[in-house]
């Protein structure tokens, strides 16, 4: 079984790397991959952009099974694009991607079908945004409509950083993605992310996992695309999981379908676990990065035949397993990121981390330079390690950390520190 991964980053490294255990799979191609993905894949040089181009080498080698990792091709039409070839395709149509590259789209459809989640409004201008910030206050959340690659989101405390969230968006900062703003509730608790592979109908549980969007330690700073997670999420017991399939997961897989825009592929499901229970913050129409990481190393089941039944719509044949293992990602970024970055700076003593067992260096932006490998971008590396506990993990993690030769790069030191704090009170007691 002939396979294309589209994408480039930490998220399709973890992915490429759970698919080549696969007995099922022949060749695996990744478009365009990075230098960590080569280990396992044939990087191509191929413009997902250009539908007709990726259709073409599809056919030509004979893919049974195209994995669409990022979101921008999938809001962008490459699922339906390939599907009209006859191509199969594991992602949602571009319709059923609003739901990530719209969050007004995802806010009615929660409206439409009874989902928990913040109060909210929509506007398309400044004056009309401030003048509603101004009748309710702060704190409140200000967020560009569509794709910002995970920085287009604001948790203002006062009116003074609402209204300059607000000018960010509608004066360029975030391109076409805030032409239009969603300003809704600060919802109070904690924060889970839910996993669910879906085929339509059916959605299969995949996973819960905590993420660390803030660039700082104990969760200060701007926003990041993601600076660690870890998996399980402590916080979604079975009862909770139970919640968050009928309260949230099955309705909207319902309205989608009854729009005609049946929902297939990796749904994401950003919660807040609140006192009054699950409410949902976002979705998003993809693995996570780097919850996906975590995801792929606690997987204990052949990947491809799970993804290949979503896109065949036979999800209620399937089931997946889980180690009992925890996993923990450190995410090492480059020096001034979220801010302006410096490519080119030298990485070493990558082999020497991912020689420990139980531990997996997952690239995100690196590239070769000659014999050296470099950084290419913000986020760079995923290091990634299994443990008997979150607190065993991420002391792997750490250790495959310290091995790292990267003078142009951090990472935060406390990934996971809710986890093991739950974990050192539940000791003590």
């Amino acid at each position: 079984m002939n396979v294309l991964l589209i994408g480039s980053g930490g998220r399709e490294h973890a992915l490429a790397w759970k698919l080549a255990q696969s007995p099922l799979l022949g060749t695996l191609f990744a478009a365009p991959g990075n230098p960590g993905i080569a280990k396992h894949a044939s990087c191509l040089a191929l413009d997902v952009t250009d539908h007709d181009a990726v259709a073409g080498f599809c056919r030509q080698n004979e893919i049974a099974l195209v994995i669409v990792g990022p979101e921008a091709p999938l809001v962008a039409g490459l699922a339906d694009a390939l599907a009209r070839e006859g191509i199969k395709v594991f992602g949602p149509s571009a319709e059923a991607a609003k739901l990530e590259g719209s969050k007004g789209f995802t806010k009615e459809l929660c409206d439409r079908c009874g989902v928990p989640t913040a109060a909210w409004q929509r506007f398309n201008n400044a004056p009309k945004a401030k003048a509603y910030l101004r009748q309710v206050g702060a704190p409140i959340v200000i967020k560009a409509d569509g794709l910002a690659a995970g920085k287009g989101v604001t948790v203002a405390e006062t009116l003074d950083e609402a209204f300059a969230a607000v000018d960010d968006c509608f004066e360029g900062a975030f391109g076409d993605a805030g032409a239009e703003v969603v300003i809704e509730e600060k919802l109070v608790g904690e924060e889970a992310s839910c996993f669910f592979i879906c085929d339509g109908t059916t959605a299969l549980p995949f996973g819960t996992a905590q993420d660390h969007k803030a660039v700082g330690e104990g969760d200060t700073g701007p926003n990041t695309g993601g600076m660690g997670a870890y998996s399980p999420a402590p916080v979604m017991t079975p009862e909770m999981s139970a919640r968050v399939m009928r309260e949230i997961v099955e309705p909207s897989l319902r309205g989608m379908a009854e729009t005609g825009t049946p929902f297939t592929g990796v749904l994401f499901a950003g919660l807040m676990i609140t006192e009054d229970g699950p409410k949902l913050i976002e979705y998003n129409v993809r693995f996570g990065d780097p919850e996906c990481q975590v995801l792929m190393m606690r997987l204990d089941t052949d990947l491809l035949p799970l993804l290949a039944a979503a896109a065949d719509g036979r999800l209620a044949d399937v089931s997946a397993n889980w180690r009992d293992e925890a996993a923990l990602a450190v995410v090492m970024a480059t020096n001034g990121y979220p801010g302006r970055t410096d490519k080119g700076s030298v990485i070493g003593g990558t082999d020497a981390a991912d020689a420990a067992e139980g531990v997996e260096i997952f690239h995100a932006g690196t590239a070769l330079d000659g014999a050296n490998l470099v950084a290419a971008g913000g986020r760079v590396l995923n290091v990634t390690a299994l443990g008997a506990s979150v607190t065993a993990a991420r002391a792997a993690a750490y250790a495959a950390v310290d091995k790292i030769d990267w003078r142009g790069g951090f990472c935060r030191r406390d990934i996971g520190w809710r986890a093991v704090a739950r974990e050192n009170l539940e000791k003590a007691r």
